[in-house]
């Protein structure tokens, strides 16, 4: 397996969004960005409310996936929590 903490810190060094765009489009496939994309959405969906059954039928992803979602979002400690609350006040 590749090096996580090699690639977070990449990750963290890049602040400018435009260059953050081009540096996924250079390494991840467009079905990887696609993935990585719908998995937000998702988290995204559930923290408005929106119905598990609801969102994999307008997402066509498994209830599976969003199960793994809906239990994030009930962590408050959760990194993506804040994520989505930081969303909330732009």
């Amino acid at each position: 397996m590749g090096d996580i903490d090699g690639l977070v810190a990449v990750f963290c060094k890049i602040q400018d969004p435009e260059q953050m765009r081009r540096f996924l489009d250079e390494i991840l496939t467009r079905s990887e960005r696609r993935d990585l994309a719908l998995r937000w959405k998702l988290m995204q969906m559930l923290r408005e409310g929106v119905t598990q059954r609801k969102i994999a039928a307008e997402l066509h992803v498994s209830l599976c996936k969003i199960t793994r979602g809906a239990k994030i979002l009930k962590d408050p400690e959760s990194v993506s929590v804040k994520m989505l609350e930081q969303e909330d006040h732009e």
